[in-house]
């Protein structure tokens, strides 16, 4: 990950979450540098900034997010919590080796499924990537070639980890996923949104009476991605598919 990419990759988490375009403020940018400077993982600071915003969304504010400031508490927790996990592990050359064992306490599957989950996520949107790569690349492409490299910044993180978190791991993935949907929103054609969008419909109609709105909102936005993803070839990461 170079210098460049991890500015824009958290420039573009915190634009995302925070739902408005803002610009990132100069002390924003420092802020950005200090971690870049205290070697905070790209993965970690992305996965600080989605916590930061689903505590956030947890207890609605009637003032917004402004500044990535507010992020800054989150990140550095995940960060400690990251060098924690890492106790024991020992760098030789390029590689992690690890002393002593893992093991695959607390794990809600063994380390060996997850990585196995992991690296079938990343082949399968390589292989999406690979197949729809234009010049330029649209948003969609681009979500796509950055979603390949944090999986395999997350996979190589997880299997190197003497204590590895499933739950930090999630909000990880959950974050890829948000983005990728994201960008699938974009790309997708409006008369093909539109057929998907009648055809949801349809298959709810017979149930719609008996449900909240909310719950029919929430249903009918679930099944409208699910739809997209597959039309897409866009898996899900979630543990939960695993």
């Amino acid at each position: 990950m170079n210098y460049f990419n991890y500015f824009t990759e958290i420039e573009d988490a915190f634009i995302r979450r925070r739902g408005k375009h803002l610009l990132l403020s100069p002390m924003d940018w420092a802020l950005i540098e200090s971690w870049k400077a205290m070697d905070i993982p790209l993965h970690v600071a992305l996965r600080g900034i989605e916590k930061a915003f689903d505590s956030w969304e947890a207890k609605p504010r009637k003032r917004t997010v402004k500044s990535l400031l507010y992020c800054q508490e989150e990140v550095e927790a995940q960060y400690a919590e990251w060098l924690e996990s890492r106790v024991g592990a020992e760098t030789v050359g390029n590689e992690a080796t690890l002393t002593p064992a893992p093991t695959d306490e607390g794990l809600p599957f063994s380390r060996q499924a997850i990585l196995d989950h992991l690296r079938r996520g990343r082949s399968d949107l390589a292989r999406t990537f690979a197949k729809r790569n234009t010049s330029p690349p649209d948003d969609l492409t681009d979500a796509l070639e950055r979603a390949v490299s944090l999986l395999e910044e997350l996979e190589t993180d997880f299997a190197s980890s003497t204590h590895p978190d499933a739950q930090r791991l999630e909000i990880s993935l959950t974050g890829i996923e948000r983005m990728l949907s994201d960008a699938i929103r974009i790309v997708v054609p409006t008369t093909q949104l539109e057929e998907t969008t009648k055809e949801i419909s349809e298959q709810l109609r017979p149930y719609r009476k008996h449900m909240d709105k909310e719950v029919y909102d929430q249903t009918f936005g679930n099944l409208l991605l699910k739809s997209l993803r597959e039309r897409f070839a866009v898996p899900r990461l979630s543990l939960f598919y695993l």
